[in-house]
């Protein structure tokens, strides 16, 4: 009986070959986490699609109105409206403050932003799961994108902060200038807020269920309608909600555009903490499951 012969054909190569082969050529497995600076380089370079993911979902929020992006500006002054005939005329709670309009104006809008961002944040990975699985790309562009797609969004509320707190007679001083800076801090606490949501979400999908109570809770505990200091005191409890990130980031902004309110310099280095430690540890949270995403 004689042997069969060969085909002559390439013998197939083993699975060791394989990835040393792959390696070679800048190949890598799917599902695995990139180191951590890799990560964040890869994140820059897809800025720009971010701008674009999250500039044409803003856009698109209001496009089927009848009143199109007029919305934008109306919704806030509905809600201010609304907010100050219930809180301020009927509740009275005003006490500690001379110019409630505009203190209520300021926390609540930017409140809503900041609420807004924690709440889309929430859906950010499981609202996107076509996308997660069909392309590769740092999953962390997608809470950030809705970070972005909510400023974008509050933009507009900005304009309509600026222009009350004018027309109730706050005087323009040297302060305002500090209130770009309070809007880039409250950025980047919120897109370090984003990261850590959508990453326990994602985890665990029945909290998704506990951030619309979350956010109920801290819109009556971060003095977006009174002044803590006024109705908490000074104390540890009053010191705890005051210096939280949301209810700190509605004081610093007061304290940049009314004049009632003195600037804090505790306040503000506090509020600098925040916006340097939340995205950073929120970044790495998100990182560490970086190959779970989509997978579930």
């Amino acid at each position: 009986m004689t042997a069969p012969a060969s085909t002559g054909g390439p013998s197939p190569l083993s699975s060791e070959d394989a990835a040393r082969l792959a390696a070679e050529h800048g190949l890598e497995r799917g599902g695995v986490r990139p180191p951590l600076w890799r990560y964040l380089k890869e994140t820059w370079r897809q800025r720009q699609f971010m701008w674009t993911l999250s500039s044409a979902q803003s856009y698109a929020r209001n496009q089927d109105n009848y009143l199109g992006q007029l919305w934008a500006v109306l919704n806030p002054l509905l809600l201010a409206g609304a907010y100050f005939l219930i809180f301020g005329v009927l509740l009275g709670i005003d006490e500690g403050t001379t110019n409630y309009v505009a203190f209520l104006v300021i926390g609540l809008l930017l409140f809503m932003y900041s609420s807004g961002t924690m709440t889309s944040s929430a859906k950010s990975i499981s609202g996107n799961l076509n996308l997660v699985r069909s392309l590769r790309f740092p999953r962390c562009v997608l809470p950030l994108s809705t970070t972005l797609t909510e400023f974008i969004a509050f933009l507009p509320s900005l304009a309509v902060i600026v222009v009350l707190t004018l027309v109730t007679g706050e005087p323009i001083t040297v302060e305002w200038l500090l209130f770009p800076v309070a809007i880039l801090l409250i950025l980047m606490i919120n897109a370090g807020i984003s990261l850590i949501v959508a990453r326990l979400v994602h985890s665990s999908r029945d909290l998704r269920n506990l951030v619309p109570l979350l956010v109920r809770l801290l819109r009556y505990v971060s003095g977006v309608f009174f002044s803590i200091t006024a109705y908490a005191g000074e104390g540890l409890l009053g010191t705890v909600m005051l210096y939280q990130p949301f209810a700190l980031v509605l004081d610093i902004a007061r304290q940049a555009l009314l004049e009632e309110a003195a600037i804090n310099p505790v306040s503000w280095l506090v509020a600098v903490g925040w916006a340097i430690v939340l995205p950073v540890v929120g970044m790495i949270f998100f990182w560490r499951a970086e190959a779970t995403y989509g997978r579930n």
